[in-house]
């Protein structure tokens, strides 16, 4: 039987209409959802569970210690020199290890990562919690267009033998990547911000 050449188009904009809302509407909330899932939070932990950091870069290997005081400062340089930390400093690494998010997972083969500056990465964090608890992050070189830093968090291969590649901020470059001087606490270092190697100059009078 041939049908109407009327109800034949409207098949064919039912079936079209019908696709449409597979993909956009399914197919896409399943994609969209896989894309809420890869931003995530990189550890668990809260600031006050930190009891000490180990940063270790091309130029230095830093030891902080959590103060055994509650008056400041809260952080204590152990090593390589032992003097009070600048808690600014310290604290802008903190934040950025409590409440940072990985943007993308990459699931990796182990013998690449070395394609990523993971094998000899610029910089690797050894944090100790107070209950013993032990996390790491190991960060790499830029990605392709320098708005992320590709990263380990706690290595472990899975089952499959890959690494988690994460996608960090690359403000955990700017963290770490210091001199000395600007770890220990300055005799005012009150006009000195977390993201900055040097001090602001002292306004005068409005000259």
């Amino acid at each position: 039987m041939k049908l109407p050449r009327t109800t034949l188009i409207l098949i064919l904009l039912a079936l079209g209409l019908g696709g449409f809302v597979y993909f956009h509407e399914i197919r896409g909330a399943t994609v969209r959802e896989e894309i809420k899932e890869q931003k995530q939070q990189i550890f668990s932990f809260g600031e006050d569970d930190v009891q000490s950091l180990r940063v270790k870069t091309k130029k230095l290997t830093l030891n902080l210690e959590r103060s055994p005081e509650s008056s400041n400062p809260k952080w204590l340089i152990k090593s390589p020199i032992s003097a009070p930390a600048n808690d600014a400093i310290v604290s802008y690494l903190m934040d950025l290890l409590v409440k940072g998010k990985s943007e993308r997972t990459l699931s990796t083969p182990v013998k690449e990562l070395g394609e990523f500056a993971l094998v000899q990465p610029q910089a690797t964090i050894n944090i100790t919690l107070k209950n013993r608890q032990s996390h790491q992050l190991i960060l790499g070189k830029p990605n392709f267009n320098g708005r992320f830093l590709y990263a380990e968090a706690d290595p472990d291969a899975k089952p499959d033998g890959n690494i988690n590649v994460l996608l960090v901020s690359t403000d955990f470059a700017n963290a770490v990547n210091r001199e000395l001087s600007e770890w220990k606490q300055s005799v005012d270092n009150s006009q000195k911000l977390p993201g900055l190697s040097t001090p602001l100059p002292t306004p005068t009078n409005g000259k």
